[in-house]
């Protein structure tokens, strides 16, 4: 058995996509998957389940969840072993340390190419500083997301593939929860 986090996009934002806790884990194990447990109620979930691909089970997550719960959204799952070198390879250790709510991971279907992320670079308008780390961007946010025009809908243009964003304190929770 191995242990997977999958992030759902964008669920429980502002009334959209609206799924509980309780009914994700009932999912989760009515599709076989083991041991499912929840952090926070944006849609972090943690599982364990026979070596598969994870880029297969965010298929099998999206089509189950569209068939079984009437959910159409993205998942982007990584094993244990991932989530530990997202966390190592953090290049902003100081901000995670003092500033964690403002640090974001952004977790991408694709490796973005070096020219998307220097054209990621050029669009910034505020003090936002971003690293691309295999298929995560590390985002700094000094002056809050929130008011930033650094947004979801901009990293997806600009690096060509669908991503979830999660910030420093969730990010380090969900390692703990795999022993990361």
């Amino acid at each position: 058995m191995n242990t997977y986090i999958a992030l759902l996009r964008g669920v429980n934002v502002g009334g959209a996509r609206k799924i509980a806790m309780a009914e994700l884990r009932s999912f989760a194990a009515d599709i076989g998957l083991q041991e499912p447990s929840t952090l926070l109620q944006s849609g972090n979930l943690v599982f364990a389940a026979e070596g598969r691909e994870p880029q297969a089970l965010e298929r099998v997550l999206e089509r189950e969840a569209v068939a079984r719960l009437g959910l159409t959204t993205a998942f982007f799952v990584r094993t244990a072993s991932e989530w530990r070198d997202v966390v190592a390879g953090n290049p902003f250790p100081d901000e995670a340390l003092g500033d964690p709510s403002h640090l974001l991971v952004l977790f991408l279907r694709k490796t973005p190419r070096s020219s998307e992320v220097h054209a990621l670079e050029q669009v910034i308008q505020g003090r936002e500083v971003v690293r691309a780390v295999g298929r995560q961007i590390y985002a700094v946010y000094p002056d809050g997301i929130g008011r930033s025009k650094l947004t979801n809908a901009i990293f997806e243009r600009t690096l060509g593939s669908p991503c979830t964003g999660r910030n420093w304190n969730t990010v380090s929770k969900l390692a703990g929860m795999v022993g990361g």
